[in-house]
């Protein structure tokens, strides 16, 4: 299972929110690139950077932050927030993202979305499918969609997607630990005979301490996403290091 840390940009400054409430916002570093490097120098590998700006802005805004820390550490970089245009997925990879992760664009222009899938294939594009008491929210978690979570994974699953972000936003930064009862039932239901056909599921929000970890490696997810737990030192980077 991958440990992937998120760093989120509000102005080009490393924030957390609590269930993607921007009035909850608390900078914990001026300096991203600071934030990456410690990850880095920890020998973690992944990183999930989300650009909180461009999520309400419904276009690319920290792109320079992006670019920083993929052109001065060796981090695999998912970059998602307001990916919304083609120009925004052109900007991205040449910024040095490895992948992008759409979530409202999914839902709003499926035709787009697809089209993305088409053009950079399946490795390259992640599902981002939040759940909002089981229903599909987007906009930045400012709206809740008609879709119901497993559906909306299993239709893009037919159209090839196999990475998939799910953050139960009940959970967000309340460091209560993980949906792992959701999980359990997203992995049941798009699972395949062909491994090369199941989803592999990336667990986000609610990770409160490193026994949750070998929990959800257990139960399948392909790799988990950890923000407050790291910042609020309930876990450290030396656990990490051990479990990496």
């Amino acid at each position: 299972m991958r440990i992937i840390p998120a760093i989120d940009i509000i102005e080009g400054k490393c924030v957390r929110l609590t269930k993607g409430d921007y009035g909850t916002k608390k900078i914990y570093n001026e300096s991203p690139l600071e934030v990456a490097k410690a990850f880095e120098d920890s020998g973690i590998e992944y990183l999930h950077l989300v650009d909180l700006d461009g999520a309400k802005a419904q276009h690319i805004v920290n792109y320079k932050v992006l670019e920083q820390i993929s052109s001065k550490t060796n981090l695999k970089i998912d970059f998602g927030g307001g990916l919304k245009a083609d120009e925004d997925l052109h900007i991205a990879f040449n910024s040095g993202a490895k992948q992008i992760t759409g979530g409202s664009i999914a839902v709003k222009d499926q035709k787009t979305f697809e089209g993305w899938i088409a053009k950079y294939g399946a490795s390259k594009i992640i599902l981002g499918a939040d759940s909002d008491a089981g229903k599909v929210s987007i906009s930045g978690w400012m709206e809740k969609s008609k879709e119901d979570v497993i559906p909306f994974i299993k239709a893009y699953q037919k159209k090839s997607i196999r990475y998939v972000i799910c953050t139960d936003i009940s959970k967000d930064g309340m460091l209560e630990g993980p949906s792992v009862d959701l999980y359990k039932k997203i992995i049941a239901e798009c699972s395949n005979s062909s491994s090369d056909q199941s989803i592999k599921l990336i667990a986000s929000g609610g990770i409160s301490c490193i026994d949750e970890l070998p929990v959800l490696k257990d139960i399948g997810c392909e790799g988990v996403i950890i923000g407050k737990a790291i910042y609020e030192d309930r876990i450290t980077l030396k656990q990490l290091e051990k479990f990496v």
